[in-house]
């Protein structure tokens, strides 16, 4: 990578204006997105490939291979067919997975805020390009190779890259300084592409994305979304491995004994073939993708996220959310409502009257104390309180907050003046102490804070100082001679989608429990609004004291911890999961990552969250709201649900289909299922398993479920047991009909008919009585289920040409049906149906549906 320099790739434009937006769409589309090559996409080609190597392909093609050696032409061509169309069918399938796929993993790339036509815009770290102005701050991932035109305070950790775990400190660019082209070493202009920002805020502009950054050039590759869920993933393989070996066993000995038995080698196979067809439930897998990559999709039209869809299957599983409350269960616009000074306390909140002297005064220094480029509500919301006009006063230096001060200072130089001002802002307690208060004065400060925050007010307080200009400035902000100045109190309002998802979470068995930083009042205050049981708040303070045996002890009846530190996040993370909760924790910050790496569920924010959190999370939410962890939740639960009334389906239909193809073999009775016929089921058992149970509604009591246990299996043997029974009545049912057809002396082809239309039948049968747990749902038959009742119409409609065509009819061996032959059918599955019927509410109390 050749060496940058201080040359704008800018185009002439002004520099505070950055790219063109249109500019912007043209280099994007010239160079390319911002990300590296991914080996791990799938293209149509390799999809195909894949489902070629399956052993339902190749069963299908010994048997076509087999008509046409027995002269069998037509049925060998239409058995080709059939497995053209199989392939077909999972390569759409799997290729309109990958498509969600790659859209999800340019949603979940890291975002970038960037300046383009004059405005701020935050857009997906994919889309930087070459000459972007990027403005990056603390927590964020630098999105691409930059160059610093402005720089404060600047430490970046660039270890991903050198291996050095010190951050480095940067500075901005000199005009017509040559730039280093690697990275390491203090007092650098050049950031680079996934580096993480530590301290401070900087303006970048972009010289090199994707693949020719530096992380590029070295071939880090950028996290991607895994579409199966490992826990499911290994079940599902066990199971299908099982059916194979069973299947393949059967295959062998049938092909032995039908040849022994009756001599015809070739028709041996073909049976052999269309019972190892039908035991082999290839449909596992498939199922298992697109549940996995259709419910990531679906989770993010409700704007969220999942970054690793393991989270899925632990969404269900969630006994207690732990939120923070500005921006999640508040709204996340912050407004100055209330000033206080030692002499005046004044509620400001739509009185319409300016502030006196004092009270601007106080809103000056509480501007002075927020950043200037900050995106933090509170500090817009100072900024924009603070009527006094600017002065060309200069940031000299800022000391963030930290675990033993929640304060920030900020100290600003003015031309012309003999002194720097210093402005600090943060917690009352904390400004209170670098002003050094005696008790009286600090507890009437305390009587007026919580007279503010039993409103929902949250208060933050104000001190100021000045410092000759000429001397040095101290390493701590204690060490200024600050004085009070005022309290400033701020509002924001509760999210109306709060009370409701609450009581959702309620009744679904989900305990919500609120951690924030906010004064205790206050949250008490939030916490009663939003529904919470307010009668206990515990603070940091409280739990630094606590060992983590009376921390495990203390969270079962507190679900209020106010002024609590990030790291003690971490603490209440694991005290919960000790009690054998499944804990999903919500984040936004650099030190949220932990919690969120420890929570089972990590859920970060996406718009005013940093890229480490995000990193850390399972779950990013894109709107930052309290009511999109609930329709999350529901949705996981909704998805989960599905799949196991999808699984449950697939091993019940494969027993009468195997029971069939074995039939014949100990009875001497003629053969009903060819390899052609197997191959037709599977056209119906493919799109019902993996599209119709897929979209299915969530059930009414979805939500007031208790969470599944983390430990409960999907192939459970409640579960497995019932699937077997519905399959034995199944067969059952199917093998009255062929041995009462048998004896009747009807011909072989009407036996095949009979028992062939009462299979599918039952087939379609099993679908009704799994896709609901609460009977037999036939409401497809009023719109609910588009895609069920095109199935079964479309499948019907194939039966009755199959036996009214003749053509059709010798090419499934069908002799014609008569309506005694119908009614047979049809008194037989209504027979079935209703014998299953109260089994299946047996069963549901049993935990088994």
């Amino acid at each position: 990578m050749a060496a940058p320099t201080a040359v704008s790739f800018l185009a002439g434009c002004p520099l505070h204006q950055g790219l063109d937006p249109e500019e912007a769409r043209q280099r994007l589309r010239r160079e390319g997105p911002n990300e590296l090559p991914s080996a791990g996409r799938r293209t149509p080609l390799h999809i195909a490939a894949e489902v070629l190597r399956e052993p339902m392909f190749a069963l299908l093609l010994g048997a076509a291979v087999i008509y046409l050696i027995l002269g069998d032409v037509l049925e060998g061509i239409i058995l080709l067919l059939f497995a053209s169309l199989s392939v077909t069918i999972s390569v759409v399938q799997e290729t309109r997975s990958e498509r969600v796929l790659e859209t999800l993993r340019a949603m979940t790339s890291p975002r970038a805020l960037v300046i383009r036509g004059g405005q701020r815009v935050r857009i997906p770290g994919r889309d930087v390009v070459r000459g972007d102005l990027v403005i990056v701050a603390e927590g964020d991932r630098v999105p691409a190779d930059a160059l610093l035109l402005t720089a404060n305070d600047l430490l970046v950790d660039e270890s991903l890259l050198t291996g050095e775990s010190v951050p480095v400190r940067k500075r901005a660019l000199q005009s017509g300084e040559q730039a280093p082209a690697i990275p390491g070493g203090d007092d650098q202009p050049t950031v680079f592409s996934g580096s993480l920002v530590v301290r401070g805020v900087a303006t970048a502009e972009v010289f090199a994305t994707g693949a020719h950054t530096e992380i590029g050039r070295i071939g880090k590759a950028l996290a991607t979304i895994d579409p199966a869920t490992p826990g499911l993933k290994a079940q599902t393989t066990q199971l299908v491995q099982a059916f194979a070996l069973l299947g393949f066993t059967a295959t062998f000995v049938t092909v032995i004994v039908y040849g022994l038995l009756r001599g015809s080698w070739l028709e041996a196979c073909l049976a052999g073939i269309a019972l190892g067809m039908s035991m082999l439930p290839e449909e596992f897998p498939l199922v298992l993708t697109v549940f996995m990559t259709m419910g990531a999709w679906r989770i993010s039209r409700a704007r969220v996220l999942t970054r690793r869809s393991a989270a899925i299957e632990t969404l269900g599983s969630a006994t207690v959310l732990c939120t923070d409350k500005t921006g999640t269960l508040t709204e996340n616009r912050m407004s100055v409502v209330a000033l206080a000074t030692p002499d005046l306390v004044m509620d400001w909140k739509g009185t319409g009257l300016p502030p006196t002297a004092e009270l601007q005064r106080l809103l000056r220094y509480g501007a002075l104390a927020s950043s200037p480029e900050g995106f933090d509500p509170m500090d817009r919301a100072i900024r924009s309180a603070d009527a006094t006009s600017p002065d060309n006063a200069e940031l000299v230096r800022s000391y963030g907050l930290t675990t033993g001060l929640l304060a920030v200072t900020q100290v600003w130089r003015h031309s012309g003046r003999e002194f720097v001002t210093v402005a600090a802002k943060g917690a009352p307690e904390a400004i209170a102490g670098l002003c050094r208060l005696d008790q009286s004065a600090a507890a009437e400060i305390r009587s007026t804070v919580e007279s503010l925050a039993a409103k929902g007010i949250r208060v933050l307080a104000v001190a100021g100082a000045e410092w000759d200009n000429a001397a040095a400035l101290p390493e701590r902000p204690q060490d200024f001679p600050f004085s009070w100045i005022g309290l400033i109190g701020l509002a924001d309002p509760l999210r109306e989608s709060v009370p409701e998802a609450m009581a959702q979470c309620r009744t679904a068995g989900i305990r919500v429990i609120m951690i924030t930083g906010d004064y205790p009042v206050t949250a008490q205050a939030i916490g009663r609004m939003a529904g919470l049981n307010d009668a206990v708040v515990a603070t940091g303070s409280e739990i630094a004291g606590l060992t983590d045996e009376e921390l495990a002890q203390r969270v079962k009846h507190v679900d209020i911890f106010a002024r609590i530190l990030p790291e003690q996040k971490l603490r209440i993370v694991k005290a919960l999961q000790s009690r054998g909760e499944v804990v999903a924790m919500t984040g936004d910050g650099v030190n949220d990552a932990p919690s969120l790496k420890a929570a089972d569920i990590g859920i970060a924010m996406g718009g005013r969250g940093t890229d480490v959190a995000r990193e850390a999370s399972s779950i990013v939410l894109l709107d930052d709201d309290f009511g999109s962890i609930v329709r999350t939740i529901r949705l996981g639960r909704r998805i989960y649900d599905n799949l196991r009334k999808a699984m449950a389906y697939i091993v019940a239909v494969h027993l009468p289909i195997a029971g069939l193809a074995m039939l014949p073999l100990f009875t001497g009775l003629p053969l009903v299922l060819h390899p052609l016929h197997i191959a037709f089921i599977e056209m119906i058992i493919d799109p019902a398993c993996s599209i119709v149970f897929e979209a299915e509604a969530a059930e009414p009591d979805l939500m007031r479920r208790p969470p599944r246990s983390p430990t409960a299996r999907l192939f459970s043997t409640a579960m497995i047991s019932w699937s077997v029974i519905q399959g034995l009545l199944a067969f059952a049912t199917v093998a009255g009909v062929y041995l009462l057809a048998a004896r009747r002396g009807l011909p072989a082809e009407d036996i095949r008919a009979l028992s062939f239309f009462a299979l599918i039948l039952a087939n379609i049968g099993l679908i009704l009585i799994n896709r609901s747990r609460r009977g037999l749902s036939v409401d497809f038959l009023t719109g609910r289920s588009p895609v069920l009742a095109g199935i079964v119409t479309f499948t019907l409609a194939l039966l009755a040409l199959s036996v009214s065509w003749q053509p059709a009819r010798a090419l499934f061996g069908f002799g014609p049906l008569h309506g005694d032959d119908i009614g047979m059918i049809v008194a037989a599955i209504l027979a079935f149906l209703l014998v299953l019927l109260p089994l299946k509410l047996l069963a549901r109390r049993l935990g088994a549906v």
